[in-house]
């Protein structure tokens, strides 16, 4: 046992296992969900069927107040909270087991539906049954956990512990549910695509890497599955999406987390423009699902989620932040030395370009906005925009100057593609693909159909439509350090 198992709850398991008693018996009850009782019980002014009625409900023991002869004892399930009383005089040959049981004990009460004299909805107990004792105490008060970093280690404790993380993550499940009905109804098919890629590609960063022993070959695990969710279209799918857990070996922050989930989709005979009209709907339609209206809070703010959004292109905004054009070199190196920006010259002009975007327009992109044609040398998949080459068709969704979603008109010219993945690996950024991604280029070759693609980020979306300020909150088990480091965990910027 660990450090967390009290030894007064292991005595008593001890005891029970004496008498006879299993505290960990192998089968469950058939429970009644609270939420359904608390209705069917309706109000002290029209009480509803189940009042007087045999009913069952079954969760975690959350206390005991014992009152001598009577015990009150609050029960939580998946789809809420109510009061079991416990009385001597109806429990006489179970009374002497209450002294087995603690606050966190999973346990089952069967009892007919009724009311305490203040009123209180209450199941009074014919039959308590103990599911599963705990030994480890919950915490009394959840900000007596000292650090808050261990609401994140166990969050097996703080679905139950602190109130609000469990109606988070339901809206985040329904966010994805309501997601794929979206596309769904629009004629999208859902598919599975590779996690473990042989050539790591379909955005820039560093993957994790690893080993197939059978096929003597290292492996990446995806940081996209755009290159083979296009594929499909190739094929003729035409219109396809997937939930894809994506991995990036880079740092941690509360917009960062190294394994996240995407909502990627493609649709043949689309560009970028239809894109951003799926992408305001799709928000517009969670929000209103979520909330029952197109306004979201988040840190502090109101944000308007209904259809349309604004759009400013990449260039006017970079203009307008930084008093010069971005296609400027001289003057963009003068501004990121203004800015003090630390950036490797060896990973050339237009990341510098990229980092001086970053930190001088995206904090002001309150949003929702698309920000829209992105210089060529960055849109490595996406097409030329046809009045000015310099740019590519490309947009990202900003709100409360976080990116959400990226989005491009899809490059599908095999030989200009093939073209631009060479440049990628002639240069010297080490996050970039090591090779030519040739099997995709000859899928090109067979003819893809124009195509608008779009990336969606489902954690950070979340995030907004739930009101929380770090992706920690909307990750069930986010990336931690292991519990044996002294370290520090690092700084969320």
């Amino acid at each position: 046992m660990t450090d967390l198992a009290h030894p007064d709850r292991l005595a008593k398991v001890e005891a029970m296992r004496a008498a006879g008693l299993d505290p960990y018996p192998p089968r469950g009850v058939q429970a009644q969900p609270i939420a359904e009782v608390q209705d069917g019980g309706g109000t002290t002014e029209e009480p509803g069927p189940l009042i007087g009625e045999t009913v069952t409900i079954a969760g975690r023991l959350m206390g005991l107040r014992d009152f001598g002869k009577l015990i009150f004892a609050p029960v939580l399930d998946r789809t809420g909270r109510m009061q079991a009383g416990l009385q001597k005089k109806e429990l006489t040959d179970w009374w002497p087991q209450r002294k087995h049981l603690d606050g966190g004990d999973q346990v089952a009460v069967t009892g007919e539906l009724g009311r305490t004299q203040k009123g209180e909805l209450t199941v009074w107990a014919r039959e308590v049954k103990l599911l599963a004792k705990a030994v480890a105490p919950p915490p009394e008060k959840w900000h007596g956990l000292v650090d808050v970093e261990q609401r994140y280690r166990r969050r097996y404790v703080d679905l139950w512990a602190h109130e609000g993380v469990r109606e988070v993550f339901v809206a985040r499940s329904r966010i994805l549910s309501l997601s794929r009905r979206f596309l769904e109804e629009r004629g999208f098919l859902e598919v599975e695509t590779p996690t473990l890629h042989p050539i790591f590609g379909g955005a820039t960063a560093r993957p994790f890497t690893t080993h197939h022993n059978a096929l003597g070959a290292d492996l990446f695990l995806r940081i996209a599955p755009e290159l083979y969710l296009k594929r499909l279209i190739v094929g003729g799918l035409e219109r396809v999406f997937e939930v894809a857990r994506n991995f990036r070996n880079e740092g941690l922050s509360t917009r960062h987390n190294p394994e996240f989930t995407m909502l990627e989709l493609y649709q043949a005979q689309a560009d970028y423009r239809h894109m951003m009209e799926l992408m305001e709907a799709l928000v517009e339609h969670l929000a209103a699902e979520l909330h029952g209206a197109t306004k979201a809070e988040f840190r502090g703010e109101t944000y308007d989620l209904k259809a349309p959004f604004a759009r400013r292109s990449y260039a006017e905004l970079f203009g307008e932040h930084n008093g010069c054009e971005v296609h400027d070199e001289d003057a963009v190196r003068a501004r990121a030395a203004e800015l003090e920006l630390q950036v490797d010259p060896e990973l050339g002009y237009w990341h510098l370009a990229g980092q001086v975007f970053d930190h001088t327009v995206e904090p002001h992109l309150k949003g929702p906005v698309f920000v829209t044609d992105y210089p060529v040398p960055i849109c490595p998949l996406a097409k030329v925009h046809p009045e000015d080459p310099r740019f590519a068709e490309r947009f990202e969704l900003f709100i409360a100057g976080m990116e959400i979603a990226n989005a491009f008109t899809e490059l599908n010219d095999p030989a200009e593609q093939e073209r631009r993945f060479a440049e990628q690996v002639a240069s010297k950024d080490p996050e970039t693909p090591g090779e030519v991604d040739v099997d995709y280029v000859q899928a090109l070759e067979y003819g893809m159909p124009p195509a608008g693609g779009l990336g969606i980020g489902v954690d950070r979306l979340a995030m907004i439509l739930t009101n929380q300020d770090s992706i920690r909150d909307v990750l069930l088990f986010p990336a931690m350090r292991p519990q044996h480091s002294h370290d520090d965990e690092p700084e969320a910027t």
